[in-house]
């Protein structure tokens, strides 16, 4: 195993030091927006233009990538990223950065579509979990890493900005640079609302709501740390306690998931949420550490719902459907990460920084209610006619490896 995991080193190398450049971009640029004078509402709207850059790199990257390669339109992407950077320092217009940002987002959704078909590549189902494990730390670090750059720096001047493209500009290396044989060419996606719900309603319903979960928090925890009058050093720590907790708690909330009915982890994950978010608001003006450990608790619920969604609509669908079921829960959870900052934005105008939690706390019990009606409404699948083995699935914004057709998702029979 280690002599494959070596065979895609420098590719791990790059997603660090791209993850690394993401944490900062995600997190510098709300700060810079607040400095600016700009309203929660804008910001949410700048968010906006990143998800819908995301989520149309999904159809297009792949017909990029079977015309010139993978190497290629990485090497592209990377340089799509540090232009988009550089674009926000030089037009401090929040008109622009929605563009800018669309460009940032279309940019790392190839790059995480070209890292993730590569990984499936080279591994099997021995070292896939494996693989992706290494993947998932290894995103992980370079985000947290990322964030603690800002309190190095001013966001009110340009030095931060620069850093984060140079960053960026470094992760190409590593990939452009590599004897590695590139992956075979990656296919379009497919996929099927209607059927979709059909096989499982709950997985359909709980992709919107993870989706508004997950984006919310991205594009507006940053804003939320520094309304309530955190450090950016404080923000940054309580951004990477989320985080933390997400990448913790997936493989125990799924193998909890695989020796019951998933609707019951759902219904657990969504009142347990619900229950840390209003701690939240209540804590939010004891203690830093008191936000932390209630951040954290948020985070081990936050992401790893993606995942059971997933799980949940592959119990159901036939084996032929996995590809074209998870393609179409990522296009739900696109859909989410758009509306929810929107959502989360216009209520944060009204009632302040808990508005962000409070928003939180709505889409976890509507996720926890609506998984225990289903309940009510059709029996759970036979753990021994046709269950899925849960797989912790890389934090979102992720999903990309699905939309363009390959197979991290599918579960073992």
């Amino acid at each position: 195993m280690f002599g494959n995991l070596a065979s895609v080193a420098t590719l791990m190398l790059s997603t660090l030091l791209m993850m690394a450049g993401y944490g900062l971009m995600n997190y510098m640029l709300p700060i810079r927006g607040i400095a600016e004078g700009w309203s929660t509402f804008t910001i949410s709207i700048i968010a906006t233009g990143y998800t819908f850059g995301f989520t149309s790199s999904c159809v297009i990257t792949p017909t990029l990538v079977q015309r010139v390669g993978h190497v290629r339109v990485f090497s592209a992407l990377i340089t799509l990223l540090t232009v988009s950077i550089l674009l926000c320092a030089l037009v401090l217009d929040w008109r622009a950065w929605i563009l800018f940002r669309a460009i940032a987002g279309f940019a790392v959704a190839g790059c995480y579509l070209i890292i993730e078909s590569w990984l499936n590549e080279r591994s099997n189902n021995e070292n896939r979990g494996a693989f992706f494990s290494v993947y998932m730390i290894t995103t992980l670090a370079g985000s947290i890493g990322g964030q603690f750059i800002v309190p190095l720096g001013d966001t009110h001047s340009q030095t931060l900005f620069i850093v984060c493209a140079l960053i960026f500009s470094a992760a190409l290396l590593p990939t452009a640079l590599s004897t590695a044989q590139s992956p075979a060419p990656l296919q379009q996606a497919r996929f099927d609302l209607k059927k979709l719900y059909r096989r499982s309603p709950v997985a359909f319903i709980g992709s919107l709501l993870s989706g508004a979960l997950s984006g919310t928090w991205s594009s507006l925890g940053g804003v939320y740390s520094q309304r309530i009058g955190l450090s950016t050093a404080e923000g940054a720590t309580l951004l990477a306690c989320v985080l933390a907790g997400g990448a913790l708690a997936q493989l125990p909330i799924g193998r909890l998931s695989d020796r019951m009915d998933r609707r019951k982890v759902m219904v657990g994950a969504g009142l347990f949420g619900t229950i840390c978010c209003i701690a939240m608001i209540t804590l939010s003006g004891v203690s830093p550490l008191a936000l932390y450990i209630c951040s954290f608790l948020v985070g081990t619920v936050l992401y790893p719902v993606y995942s059971l969604n997933v799980a949940h609509a592959n119990d159901l669908a036939e084996p032929d459907e996995y590809v074209t079921i998870s393609s179409g829960i990522m296009i739900l959870y696109g859909l989410g990460t758009v509306t929810g900052p929107l959502m989360t934005g216009a209520i944060m105008e009204e009632v302040g920084p808990p508005g962000l939690l409070w928003s939180l706390a709505l889409s976890f019990l509507i996720y926890a209610g609506y998984a225990a009606w289903r309940m009510t409404q059709r029996i759970a699948p036979d753990d021994d006619q046709g269950k899925t083995e849960f797989q912790a699935l890389p934090l979102p914004l992720r999903g990309t490896d699905v939309a363009a057709g390959t197979r991290t998702d599918t579960p073992t029979p």
